[in-house]
């Protein structure tokens, strides 16, 4: 079933830690939204799955890390080129799960962005194309429309306090236990056993992974989506 207006916007701040600041901190060093006249296409890159929802996972992307190998590709300039801020973790997609580790995707939707829509969510998800495929691949299968399904990301994203990742990218014999247990203890209310650490193939860190249920609550990650172990070595790029 999908959902929409202020019953389901209600539950997501239901769900915030009492503490839960009103803005996101250290998200993006520097973010000046660039003027957005279109909405960019996008195409399926799987087959429609419509099922249940049981859960959710919010995936938050290290942009030095991404943007590494991309500076100077226009596809990506809002994010990488730096002439629209500088970035630390933005938001990937807030995406619905569904049961036995399986997750809808592509939803049938008669609802459609605006630009204006696209343009409000750059300084959390700084790429137009990004924005447009994430409501079209996952939004669609929970929210009736984009504009809730931008909201409630917003909800919990602007929740979110963040380590001082520049620091803790200068400990000596970093692990992937370290940064999750440091993301958990700036956020009250999310254990590190919620918290998914994603790295490349060489230990940079590349994403976050938030575990939570069907209410919006934190909850335990399961193997796929915990990803790396504690004790697996880790580094982080800084790109600054």
């Amino acid at each position: 079933m999908k959902l929409s207006g202020s019953p389901f916007l209600a539950l997501a701040a239901f769900a915030l830690p009492a503490t839960a600041p009103s803005t996101a901190l250290a998200q993006a060093y520097q973010c000046r939204m660039p003027s957005v006249s279109s909405v960019p296409q996008v195409a399926p890159d799987g087959p429609r799955r419509e099922m249940p929802v049981t859960g959710y996972t919010m995936a938050l992307s290290w942009s030095p890390e991404f943007c590494k190998p991309r500076q100077g590709n226009r596809s990506h300039r809002t994010q990488c080129s730096s002439d629209n801020g500088r970035f630390g973790l933005v938001v990937h997609g807030f995406w619905p799960q569904g049961p036995r580790g399986q997750w809808p995707q592509w939803c049938s939707t008669r609802a459609r962005l605006t630009p204006r829509e696209v343009r409000a969510n750059l300084c959390m998800m700084p790429s137009p194309r990004l924005v447009a495929r994430q409501w079209a691949k996952h939004g669609s299968c929970r929210f009736r429309r984009p504009e809730t399904y931008f909201k409630v990301t917003r909800i919990l994203w602007e929740s979110y306090r963040i380590p001082d990742f520049d620091r803790i990218s200068r400990e000596d014999g970093l692990t992937a236990g370290r940064i999750r247990q440091a993301f958990a203890h700036a956020n009250r209310g999310i254990e590190a056993s919620a918290v998914g650490v994603k790295l490349n193939e060489r230990g940079w860190l590349k994403e976050l992974r938030i575990c939570y249920n069907a209410r919006f609550r934190p909850t335990r990650c399961d193997a796929r989506r915990y990803g790396a172990r504690d004790s697996q070595r880790a580094k982080i790029w800084r790109g600054l």
